[in-house]
């Protein structure tokens, strides 16, 4: 995982004028505490520690509760679960601009054992979260059992939604996308004129997860992962086609091909042949600064698809994200790695702030 950042957090900030890179700590409010240690089990969020005062904060704030039933020290789940959940850069930047996280020990005495009792959690167990109100009415199913990203993120999604928030875009995205690779995503392969155009066309279409230009054969091709159970196979080839970007339909298995085959005829082709990808993927995003910036998979299609576009790309963005982008453009001559597809978001981030802080 390399150095681990300060629980207490850090977000980068651009100084106008000066454009100097400076790492703040996030505030931890005066009538918390927490351990000093840093433990792994809670991941980068900065938890407060007691529920009543965090409560209180809450009130004040007017925000929801984001509390953390956790063992600490804990088991492998335990730490696990901090290293890759808590850790992920988007969850921690929502836990800690649009919820109250207050983190409960779920074995030691005092404080944390009365809020355990409280909420009926049981001791010396894996990760709980729940998110509640400031007077504990729940705003979300309790995360029991789920030690994934696409768990607490969906969780805040609806947890903001019952509560009558807005939802920022970035966090619906990364709801929707760690859900479809929980339940299972298919993959889709289209051949058309020139895959840079169809990337960025076919990376807006709702329900598709992630792009890739390659060829199959002689053809140019983008191949996708989309969520089924948001828009069906016969659906997508349908758009594709609306959109020109179905010119050959390579199909993976035979249902596909009795769909596409009614649909494009003798275009559409059986295929186990594996696409070969194209050495510039995400070609409109791969010539800005934007590829510096880590992203989730959907993030970097619905980037990539609205630069192609002419259209304003910071909408599908954290305010984070946004941040390090403005870092990067007011030092062009630093050597920022490409982060295009990076396969792991939380050291690309980690790679990426360090040479910012550096700045």
């Amino acid at each position: 995982m390399g150095e681990r950042h300060s629980h207490v957090g850090v977000f980068i900030a651009c100084i106008l004028g000066a454009a100097v890179l400076s790492f703040r700590p996030t505030v931890i409010r005066a009538d918390s505490k927490r351990d000093a240690a840093g433990p792994r089990e809670l991941g980068r969020i900065a938890w407060l520690r007691g529920f009543d005062a965090a409560a209180k904060t809450a009130a004040i704030e007017k925000k929801p509760m984001l509390v953390l039933f956790q063992e600490v020290p804990g088991c492998h789940t335990c730490v696990t679960y901090g290293d890759q959940v808590l850790s992920h850069p988007l969850v921690v930047e929502a836990a800690e601009s649009l919820f109250v996280p207050v983190a409960v020990y779920n074995n030691i005495k005092g404080d944390d054992e009365r809020t355990l009792k409280s909420f009926q959690e049981s001791a010396w167990n894996n990760p709980v979260v729940r998110i509640v109100t400031n007077d504990r009415k729940g705003l979300a199913d309790r995360v029991a059992g789920d030690y994934s990203v696409a768990g607490i993120s969906n969780a805040m999604v609806k947890a903001l939604e019952k509560d009558g928030r807005e939802v920022p875009p970035y966090l619906r995205l990364l709801a929707e996308e760690t859900a479809a690779r929980t339940l299972g995503v298919q993959k889709a392969t289209f051949a058309m004129h020139c895959f840079w155009e169809g990337e960025g066309a076919l990376g807006g279409l709702q329900g598709v997860v992630s792009t890739m230009p390659g060829f199959v054969g002689r053809d140019e091709v983008v191949e996708l992962e989309f969520n089924p159970r948001i828009i069906e196979y016969q659906k997508l080839l349908a758009q594709a086609k609306k959109l020109d970007c179905a010119s050959r339909v390579y199909t993976r298995d035979d249902t596909q091909q009795e769909v596409a085959a009614r649909k494009v005829g003798s275009d559409a082709v059986r295929s186990d042949e594996t696409m070969r990808p194209d050495k510039e993927p995400k070609y409109y995003l791969s010539k800005t600064a934007y590829k510096h910036v880590p992203m989730t998979a959907l993030q970097a299609a619905r980037v990539n698809g609205a630069i192609g576009h002419k259209q304003d790309p910071k909408p599908f963005l954290s305010p984070k994200q946004i941040e390090l982008l403005g870092v990067i453009e007011s030092h062009p001559s630093a050597q920022w790695p490409d982060m295009i597809a990076a396969p792991d978001l939380v050291k690309a981030w980690e790679v990426v702030t360090k040479l910012a802080e550096s700045m």
